[in-house]
């Protein structure tokens, strides 16, 4: 019968344990025995400290007799107390700290009541001091009476030192011991330990090999996934620098190619005007009308890229939407004629929103445009409102909304719908799906900036053949309500002109658009005075006493109009100020709303418009601009 072998390695391992379960028991008794060492040391070296610390408070109290008995100062006495204090607590300590040690304890006792009666010598020389015998007292303390007291205490603590230093190195050399037979332990198991480890290290040696190999291979597949990734992010940047430039090319292109069309419709109406003046006046009317028109559609296309890039300065007032689409509800119903059928659901307890009428009802009128384009034969047109709550899911799913209260106001067809494309791109600018000259692609654009101007949001819900819905957000206001009056007003038969002798200063540098004012108030019945920029109009009021209207471009060379209002204001209170400006800036404008107070004359303008600018502001009306 063959006997089995056994497994040298499972025995040496089984070993290893035996011998480190070993070494582990017999430290852990030694480190106890260490630990009580360690308590006794620590306990002996806070006892020296303490009657250090005792010491010293018996110097100070025993300085602060002296004191105040040699030179009268009454801080010597609490110095003295408050050291007297001390002592006692000291020295009762002292005796909770050795109770463990009974000899340690009755010379505890022993100093603490050696204390009392050399601190009583003290309490009776104040007691002569503070009855006058000051003398006797300090007779008392250079005599030294109290001297053998005072060295009976001394004595005592350095007897208690001495105690506590023999203890100190008793229990030192016992853990000198202690120290020696756990090395001695140690060594001994360490060595037995390291023949039974060392077939386990060389395997572990080899294991490590392997791992650093694999992880130097994951380290470079992870250097090459970087390279990748930073390669994929400069790939992108790029990408969006192309997008970005392509949409400048876009809208540039745009831009360019309406302003050719309208520039084109007034130089041909004002020459073939010009060839006709004389001989056919009609004719030249009807070019003058076409030119006018051309220009008009101009003026429109720059109001609606400032309003896309949320420039375009806004006079809020706080207001009822559901009021004023029932008061726009006849000029909207015109507007898209009888094929459509035309609806309002205004909603009752709506409440107030602050934005600029004009632009709202021009938005509106817009929007419903585009409602009836996209309902060839007909269909039906629903402009509504109602109170909404957009709450943080909501906002977080839409960036740059914020939660809370809002009107909406919106505008839904029945139309042919749009493909989620066409929805996705519909608020970019100069992007239509209408045939070339239907459209210049701005309107939705330029009520998107309008409502996110006015701290709104706007989304489009469509889907094709279904209709769409256009909703506005505005957000709710909570002050007073004023009436709203619609702009839509009909055409002014006669013009408002001067009253009596109002004299006006025009200051412009552009010398065209001066003249122009200039003559337009001339003809309106204004005396009227003009400055090329800031610092003539300045030289001209000194030598000017009465006038009555500044009107004053904003951004010129030189003195801008801001600061030349503010010198006028300053120097000259009760001339009125009006603004006229082709783009809105710092000084009048603040986050897209006019600042209080301040009028302003939006270029290019008609005689109409100057007209009735002026005559209200200096009738000091209020009129949105």
């Amino acid at each position: 019968m063959v006997s089995k072998r056994p497994d040298i390695g499972r025995v040496a391992i089984l070993s290893g344990l035996a011998l480190i379960c070993a070494a582990m028991v017999g430290t852990f008794f030694l480190f106890r025995a260490e630990q009580r060492a360690d308590m006794v040391m620590v306990q002996t070296l806070q006892v020296q400290e303490r009657l250090n610390s005792l010491v010293t408070r018996a110097q100070e109290a025993l300085l602060g007799e002296s004191g105040y008995l040699l030179a009268g100062d009454e801080r010597f006495v609490a110095r003295y107390t408050q050291a007297r204090e001390k002592l006692h607590l000291e020295l009762a300590a002292l005796i909770r700290q050795m109770a463990a040690d009974p000899a340690q304890v009755m010379a505890a006792r022993q100093l603490d009541h050696c204390w009392r009666t050399r601190l009583s010598y003290t309490d009776v020389r104040f007691a002569w001091a503070r009855s006058g015998r000051v003398e006797d007292a300090r007779r008392s303390l250079r005599a030294v009476l109290d001297r053998p007291v005072t060295d009976r205490c001394r004595a005592i603590v350095i007897g208690m030192k001495a105690e506590g230093a023999r203890q100190f190195e008793q229990q030192r050399a016992a853990a000198d011991r202690q120290a020696t037979l756990f090395s001695i332990w140690l060594l001994l198991c360490a060595a037995a330990v390291i023949a039974f480890a060392l077939r386990s290290t060389l395997r572990a040696l080899s294991t490590a090999h392997k791992t650093s190999v694999a992880r130097d291979q994951l380290l470079n597949a992870n250097a090459r996934l970087h390279e990748e990734a930073a390669s994929r992010e400069a790939a992108e940047t790029q990408l969006r620098q192309l997008q970005k430039m392509e949409s400048i090319g876009q809208l540039t292109g745009g831009i360019a190619h309406d302003f050719n069309n309208m520039l084109a419709i007034v130089i041909g109406s004002l020459d073939l005007a010009r060839r006709r003046v004389e001989h056919d006046v009609k004719r030249a009317q009807e070019h003058i009308d076409t030119a006018m028109s051309g220009a008009q559609r101009a003026a429109q296309l720059t109001s609606q890229l400032l309003a896309f890039g949320r420039r375009q300065p806004l006079a809020p007032s706080a207001f009822d939407a559901s009021q004023l689409i029932r008061r726009l509800s006849e000029l909207l119903r015109r507007t898209i004629g009888g094929k459509v059928d035309f609806q309002i659901d205004p909603a009752s307890g709506l409440w107030p929103v602050r934005a600029d009428v004009g632009q709202l009802e021009s938005a509106l009128v817009n929007l419903s445009l585009n409602a009836r384009d996209a309902m060839i034969d007909g269909g039906k047109l629903v402009v509504s409102t109602a109170n909404v709550k957009l709450d943080p899911a909501y906002a977080a799913m839409h960036p740059g909304v914020a939660p809370g209260d809002y009107v909406r106001i919106t505008v839904r067809d029945s139309g042919t719908g749009m493909l989620p494309e066409v929805r996705d791109r519909a608020f970019e600018p100069f992007f239509t799906t209408k045939p070339m000259g239907k459209g210049t692609g701005l309107g939705l654009s330029q009520v998107y900036g309008f409502v996110k101007q006015s701290g709104g949001h706007a989304v489009i819900e469509s889907e094709s053949g279904s209709g769409t819905a256009v909703n506005l957000y505005l957000p709710r206001h909570k002050g007073k309500v004023a009436e709203v009056e619609s702009w839509q007003a009909g055409p002014e038969t006669r013009l408002p002109g001067a009253r009596g002798s109002q004299i006006v200063l025009v200051v412009d540098d552009e010398d065209k658009v001066r003249q122009l004012a200039v003559d337009a108030l001339r003809e309106l019945g204004y005396i009227v005075l003009s400055a090329s920029g800031g610092e003539s109009a300045l030289i001209l009021l000194e030598t000017q006493p009465r006038v009555d209207l500044l009107l004053t471009d904003v951004l010129m060379p030189g003195m801008h109009g801001t600061k030349l209002a503010a010198q006028v204001e300053t120097l000259r209170p009760e001339i009125k100020l009006l603004y006229m400006s082709g783009y809105p800036s710092d000084g009048i404008v603040s986050d897209g709303m006019l600042a209080d107070g301040v009028a302003l004359l939006p270029k290019p303008f008609t005689v109409a418009q100057l007209a009735a600018k002026v005559r209200q502001v200096l009738d000091g009306e209020r009129m949105p601009a």
